[in-house]
């Protein structure tokens, strides 16, 4: 029974992916917070796209008193004015890392839902309110975090393994497909990386230096502790090779949210990242006291 909770928030840097990168940090930049959120509850893993000159920024939200997450959008003009924001996808099953991207005509999110047994690939009917289970991809693990890219003339999917609970920080995998339906296979050398420092996915990859770069999650010292870039420079059905950067950390200045940052997604001129404070208190007592009592008056009664 964990007290101390993490409390995400996240922000909009004004500055692209590339240079946030290549400077090592997003120190020096405009920051544009997103509203904060009640106690124990919190909004995490951003992810936008921008249309008719708003941006769309689709988040995780989460509530400690219920423990299933959902997947809102806020919706935000060009000087980052919050004007609509709104639930889109709920499922008996907690979701996040909602990664929204654009292919083949169509508007789509793969967000995370490991606790459902299975990766399913969401179409917007409606965007960003309306969206419909389009496809249930099948890889060799249920993944965590998946994340997909174009490159190469491929799809390419970047996931940890939810098989053993260590394997979800530390254990990266590649599958990879003609189609973005598949279908997909696994990639010969997985795990392609094992290593706590950088194998979690968090965040949208880019081409830097005619090389792939995924943002992974340094969860060293704490899950989400940092963004560290990972450098592929060989990305193949049949080889696998790669360098973590150095960490991309919370500044000093985002006090008191300077105890992780574990996303780092791309919109066109902007940056979405996320950082992480931590809570205890007694309210988080009386949360956890009467949550595990309601598991026990269950048990009683089965």
């Amino acid at each position: 029974m964990g007290l101390r909770k993490d409390i995400w928030r996240p922000a909009i840097v004004s500055a692209t992916i590339d240079q946030i990168v290549a400077r090592g940090g997003v120190d020096g930049f405009d920051i544009s917070w997103l509203p904060p959120m009640g106690s124990f509850r919190f909004i995490a893993d951003p992810f936008g796209l921008w249309r008719d000159d708003k941006l769309y920024l689709f988040v995780e939200t989460y509530d400690y008193r219920v423990r299933v997450g959902a997947i809102e959008v806020l919706v935000y003009d060009r000087d980052f004015a919050l004007i609509e924001r709104r639930m889109v996808i709920e499922e008996p099953w907690h979701l996040s890392y909602p990664f929204v991207f654009e292919a083949d005509g169509e508007t789509w999110m793969l967000p995370e839902a490991h606790r459902s047994n299975k990766l399913t690939l969401y179409r917007a009917i409606d965007f960003p309110y309306v969206w419909e289970p389009a496809h249930v991809i099948e890889l060799d693990h249920v993944p965590v975090d998946a994340t997909p890219l174009f490159h190469d003339g491929l799809w390419w999917l970047f996931y940890t393994s939810a098989s053993r609970e260590p394997d979800k920080m530390s254990a990266l995998h590649v599958a990879y497909a003609e189609k973005l339906t598949g279908p997909w296979r696994p990639h010969p050398m997985n795990p392609v990386r094992v290593d706590i420092t950088s194998s979690r996915p968090g965040g949208t990859p880019l081409l830097l230096d005619e090389q792939v770069v995924l943002p992974a999650q340094d969860c060293s010292a704490t899950y989400g502790g940092a963004i560290r870039p990972l450098a592929i420079p060989v990305l193949t059905p049949d080889r696998f090779e790669a360098e973590a950067c150095l960490p991309i950390r919370a500044p000093a200045g985002f006090a008191p949210y300077t105890e992780g940052l574990h996303t780092l997604a791309a919109a066109g001129p902007v940056t979405l990242i996320d950082v992480k404070r931590t809570e205890l208190s007694p309210h988080g007592l009386s949360i956890e006291i009467a949550r595990e009592t309601k598991k026990l008056l269950r048990r009683l009664a089965a």
